[in-house]
């Protein structure tokens, strides 16, 4: 892509400002209810509950739990006594609670409606989404949520699945609703590559969903991804589609991949923009109900560590992408990695947040990404908040690739995860160790962030070092907001990665290179190659785009303290709990930590980060927590991956 047109475009179709700041805040509910996956369309993660405080928050206890109905199929009469039954653990959705009744979904796409109090089966419903084959997902069967929707009269749960259909519910009775699209809408109509009856995918669904469908107004926006195939350059586009939430008509396509005609498919050179797949969202979107925007954070393009059968900038893809929802039209986009090979998906939904800068009252809209970034706009114009500069970054290394020449830097905020790898990052817990790592380095090429990957060779160098890896400062997980203050909160990971970039034979790939695995970085005698803290959470001002705190995630970690290595060493803050989704109330800042084997629910000051109190959990978190409101009672529900069978746990004050 040229320069010109990466300048020009970041703010195109951009809209005046239309309504004064303080007309709206899309934040939660005051009643009590979780109607959204992260709260409101806003992704806030916010409610305004605070009967669970400082003071009775290490009081909770288990008021009910729900057990999976995953566990109870009978898959040897469903699937045949021969066949392996599909895994059911990745239980992570969050549910959804309106009038007193919570939806919730399973890693097998199944529907449960619950009793809010009590849990207590109401109905579920199940698409039976295992008898399409395996799952399209690498992880798995698993999925985030479902979507809701009401005109006031009727009341619809959208579910988008696995194997690539979307069915609209009867939010009382579960049936599935025949009116729309006569029962349910197939996501692969009409998308490149991906047509059931024309697919050579052997048996495997070639589009499908793992995160919900958004809802404006009237029409139901729904993202997708590609089936697990990922050594071939020929895959299906994931573009974004909105869908008439009464009739499930097809209302518009939003093609993340430009085609022959579109805005920026130039900046796919060679016509590569014809059998490039991925490219889309497979995270959470956003949505501002006021101005009718739906927010895309958009992927990768097929290939995510190579890039030289793709050359160009590769719009839309790696992007935050502003939608008229009503027509599917782009009214402003901005990409932060051109012609990526990190694999830096734009991970999570981005959060809407308004806030005050130098006296302007600014509806904005900040996006979390794994490479550590919080990239800030105004949501109705896409114009940045604070200046983000192209600065030039490493040229690519590895034969055919044509990398860009710049990347997007914000110049505020500052980075919430350690970018690029140097020697002070290394582990340096004693002299000995310290010059173990440097010697361990000696075997990797590394450097500053968008430093490119590299061949391993037979004299030992293993490739590129990427800081962060691959899965990210910030993932799924997201980000939440306080509201009545600024405040952004981001759980984060730094964790490096090298990706084993290797050519395959004919038949197997028609990729020059490739990714074979995410290899982890040893370090000295077992421990981590880099100095902690292993994960952190950051608390922005966002008023004036600064750190506010950032604390360690748990003082401990296990792989440290039960090293030998470490034996009579004076060890600091480790942060090894894990990068868990936050939960923001009026009075507390809520997450999961696993630190040493034992998963805690925390619960810190919101102004400082400091500890105040945690609770067991069952077992390891699998979702990100929500809360709710019920006969004045406050409840927290969270889905653990209890084994076998993983659960939702509710817990309250008695």
């Amino acid at each position: 892509m040229n320069r010109i047109l990466r300048r020009t475009i970041t703010a195109a179709g951009a809209v005046p400002l239309l309504v004064s700041v303080g007309a709206f805040g899309q934040y939660g509910d005051s009643a009590g209810e979780w109607p959204s996956y992260a709260a409101d369309a806003g992704s806030t993660k916010y409610t305004g509950l605070g009967r669970i405080d400082a003071e009775n928050f290490g009081d909770l206890e288990i008021a009910w739990r729900w057990r999976s109905i995953d566990a109870d199929l009978d898959f040897a009469a469903l699937l045949g006594a021969d066949s392996e039954p599909p895994g059911f653990g990745r239980l992570q959705a969050t549910p959804l609670m309106v009038d007193g009744v919570l939806y919730m979904l399973t890693s097998l796409n199944q529907v449960a409606a619950l009793d809010a109090a009590s849990g207590e089966e109401l109905w579920t419903h199940d698409p039976q989404v295992y008898l399409s084959g395996p799952s399209n997902s690498p992880l798995g069967f698993h999925h985030r949520g479902v979507a809701w929707w009401s005109d006031g009269e009727d009341s619809r749960v959208i579910v988008s699945t696995n194997d690539g259909y979307v069915f609209s519910l009867i939010a009382e009775t579960g049936e599935v609703d025949m009116a729309f699209a006569d029962g349910r809408v197939d996501l692969t109509e009409g998308i490149p590559r991906a047509e059931r009856d024309s697919m050579d995918w052997q048996g495997a669904q070639p589009l499908g969903a793992v995160s919900p469908p958004v809802v404006v107004d009237d029409v139901v926006v729904v993202q997708q991804i590609t089936s697990n195939r990922p050594r071939y350059k020929e895959r299906p586009p994931t573009w974004i589609r909105g869908y008439d939430v009464r009739s499930g008509e097809l209302i518009w396509t939003f093609r993340t991949i430009p085609q022959q005609g579109d805005f920026g498919v130039e900046t796919w050179q060679e016509e590569s923009w014809r059998y490039t797949g991925n490219g889309g969202v497979w995270t959470m979107m956003s949505a501002d109900l006021e101005l009718g925007y739906v927010y895309l954070p958009t992927e990768a393009p097929t290939n995510d560590f190579y890039g030289g059968h793709r050359p160009g900038d590769n719009l839309f893809t790696q992007s935050l992408v502003a939608l008229d929802a009503r027509t599917g039209e782009r009214v402003w986009h901005f990409q932060m990695i051109h012609h990526g090979i990190w694999d830096y998906d734009t991970p999570a939904a981005p959060n809407l947040i308004d806030i005050n800068v130098d006296g302007r009252e600014i509806r904005a809209i900040a996006q979390v990404t794994k490479q550590g970034f919080v990239y800030v706009f105004d949501r109705a114009t896409g114009v940045p908040v604070w200046p983000i500069e192209e600065r030039p970054v490493p040229e690519g290394i590895i034969p055919g690739e044509r990398t860009s020449p710049t990347q997007p830097f914000p110049t505020r905020p500052p980075p919430f995860a350690t970018q690029g790898l140097s020697e002070d990052d290394l582990i340096d817990f004693t002299p000995e160790l310290r010059a173990e790592a440097l010697e361990i380095l000696e075997n990797f090429t590394y450097g500053p962030l968008f430093t490119p990957p590299s061949l391993p060779d037979d004299d030992g160098h293993r490739g590129t070092i990427l800081m962060p890896g691959a899965g990210g400062g910030a993932n799924w997980s997201g980000a939440g907001v306080d509201p009545e203050t600024g405040v952004l909160y981001v759980p984060s990971s730094n964790n490096p990665t090298v990706p084993l970039m290797v050519t395959l034979e004919p038949g197997e790939s028609n990729f020059n290179y490739t990714r074979l695995s995410n290899q982890g970085v040893p370090g000295p005698r077992g421990l981590p190659i880099l100095k902690p803290p292993y994960s952190t959470i950051t608390a922005y001002d966002m008023n004036r785009g600064e750190i506010l705190w950032q604390v360690p995630n748990g003082s401990g970690s296990a792989r440290v303290e039960n090293s030998p290595a470490a034996e009579g060493i004076e060890l600091p803050p480790l942060g090894g709990g894990g990068r868990h989704p936050v939960l923001v109330t009026s009075t507390l800042l809520i997450h999961a930590q696993n630190t040493g084997g034992s998963p805690k629910l925390i619960a810190r000051d919101k102004s400082t980060g400091e500890e105040i109190a945690s609770i067991e959990l069952p077992a390891n978190p699998g979702g990100a927590p929500m809360s709710y409101l019920v006969d004045d009672r406050q409840y927290i529900a969270l889905s653990v991956l209890s084994t076998p069978v993983p659960e939702l746990v509710v817990y309250a004050l008695q």
